[in-house]
């Protein structure tokens, strides 16, 4: 009796169940045989290995290539410790997404529907919709400054790229794409040898990780915009919505889940390493010269790195450039086709064919085509539309977070998978913390001579005001006698945890909200109106200034 319930999953695509196909191995449905030996969760692993990595190796994409390299090349390696503190940020969130995708079935915007309502879920994949739409534009951006420094003709180049992209995701064979991303995602070593070319002091490097520190004679403003733009670039809204529906297109059950957190692992890892390679050799490259604190973008870094270090690091440089921007257009593109196919309950799965998921692989080749003509039309504010990516992910990317917490502590969803008192305390921290960055980075693209006062105080009283809700929450735990800390006591499963499923949409009991989070949720909807649509008039005003 409790096997057949188990069986009873919410999955909205019967491509969705079957086999584990991965890149670098296989799983059949019907294998529940323990791992007792090391061979054996070795190769267990193998098979689970790819959404951890494509998700994180697609996200150091053009923006971040722009990011990182104009730290480096402003600042030096003074703010690397961004990269640690961003480490733990970057796991919690993804590792909350790899619980829901495989405990649940379904897509993150298809949840947001189901469990708060029209308004949230058309907001979330609206916004969606227009920030991955902006976010290909740079990556094909980004692919131009890659064809222009390697000799490539930019418009044959940039089709190119775009039928490469549109092929790899149109064969109907899921573990082909993932073969595919994972040769993209060992490209991303290329910027290896370009730091041991380069050989910037190792000592320097670890100190700079390790201890927090802000660049000397430099406007806080533009340090802190850098810090945001750094924050924004490396957890970003469409990591949540990929990674989920990529591990419940991939078929990964919560028995695999300790193998998905590995892979996660793996794919911070390599991130990580790429920001601090770019950071450390543009700090090495730029030391002294007239182009330190004077950044242009990643066409100016493979510039400079020929001018400075050779033809082959920055060679090696542009080709890495090139290699991300794929795999990033590829991932956002996916993370919008399937948003979409979950929300409208279509065929939406790379293990079927073209003509037998149309509206899943239109979206995702009309997303490909429109950034490819955009990037090829003149005239069009390529400069602008970068911009506008950044400053849009930091304004929506707090209310990502805040509704990834509220579903990973709904009981009728995850069941005995739900987060620990630890976890909410560390996530809530985080939200708290991405709000105040939102505000300024709001602030400051409407106010663009913001003073440093301005910030810290910002700073400063956004942490009195989140200590102030923490001890509000606290109370109100008290005086409703522990009603609202008894959701956080971890009841004992009614089914195992590793064959625990969420059942049916329909036979979820609704949501309930506390009045608390019902409160924070219409301040997060009103900040939310009022600031993205203060961002967007503004970057239509600069618009028609440019035109």
């Amino acid at each position: 009796m409790t096997e057949t319930k188990s069986t009873q999953t919410a999955i909205l695509d019967t491509a969705h169940a079957g086999d584990i196909r991965g890149a670098l191995g296989s799983i059949a449905r019907d294998d529940t045989a323990p791992r007792a030996t090391l061979l054996a969760r070795f190769k267990t692993l193998l098979a689970i290995v790819g959404p951890g990595l494509i998700v994180m190796v697609g996200d150091n994409d053009a923006g971040a290539f722009g990011t990182y390299t104009q730290a480096g090349q402003n600042y030096g390696t003074t703010l690397l410790w961004t990269l640690l503190l961003l480490i733990p940020v970057l796991y919690v969130n993804q590792e909350m997404v790899v619980r829901l995708g495989a405990v649940t079935g379904v897509g993150h915007a298809r949840l947001i529907f189901e469990r708060f309502g029209k308004f949230w879920g058309a907001f979330s994949v609206i916004d969606l919709l227009v920030l991955n739409a902006l976010t290909i534009v740079t990556e094909f951006i980004g692919i131009t400054f890659a064809l222009h420094f390697l000799g490539v003709s930019q418009f044959w180049g940039v089709l190119a790229s775009a039928v490469i992209v549109m092929l790899a995701v149109s064969t109907g064979n899921f573990r082909r794409f993932e073969r595919f991303g994972i040769v993209l995602v060992a490209g991303s070593l290329l910027l290896v040898p370009v730091v041991l070319m380069v050989h910037p002091p190792i000592g320097q490097i670890a100190t700079d990780f390790l201890v927090p520190k802000m660049p000397q004679d430099a406007k806080l403003s533009e340090v802190m915009l850098l810090i945001v733009a750094i924050v924004g670039t490396t957890v970003a809204p469409w990591q949540l919505f990929f990674q989920q529906s990529y591990i419940v297109d991939k078929r990964i059950t919560p028995r695999f889940i300790r193998y998905e957190r590995l892979d996660l692992c793996i794919g911070i890892v390599l991130v990580v390493v790429g920001a601090v390679a770019m950071i450390s050799f543009c700090a090495e490259v730029f030391a002294g010269r007239p182009e330190f604190g004077n950044y242009t973008d990643a066409l100016g870094t493979a510039v400079g790195l020929e001018k400075y270090a050779g033809r082959l690091p920055a060679v090696l440089f542009a080709l890495a450039l090139l290699d991300a921007c794929i795999i990033g257009a590829a991932a956002v593109s996916l993370s919008t086709a399937y948003a979409i196919g979950d929300v409208f309950a279509v065929k939406h799965s790379l293990h079927r064919k073209p003509w037998d998921a149309k509206g899943f692989y239109s979206v995702y080749c009309g997303l490909i085509v429109l950034a490819a003509v955009l990037v090829l039309t003149p005239g069009t504010p390529l400069g602008l539309l970068t911009n506008a990516v950044q400053t849009l992910a930091g304004v929506l990317l707090p209310s990502a977070t805040v509704f990834l917490l509220l579903l990973c502590n709904d009981r009728h969803i995850l069941g005995p998978w739900v987060n620990s008192v630890r976890l909410n305390l560390f996530t809530g921290a985080v939200v708290a913390g991405l709000v105040m960055l939102s505000v300024i980075l709001t602030a400051a693209v409407l106010f663009p001579d913001l003073r440093e006062a301005w910030i810290i105080g910002i700073l400063v009283g956004g942490s009195l005001l989140a200590l102030a809700v923490t001890a509000a929450v606290k109370l109100y735990e008290m005086l409703s006698h522990g009603r609202a800390s008894s959701r956080f006591k971890h009841k004992p499963p009614l089914f195992d945890r590793d064959t625990w499923r969420m059942p049916p949409l329909d036979r979820l009991p609704p949501a309930r909200l506390s009045p608390l989070s019902r409160i924070w949720m219409l301040v997060l909807r009103g900040y939310l109106v009022v600031a993205a649509g203060l961002v967007l008039l503004r970057i239509v005003q600069l618009a028609t200034v440019g035109a």
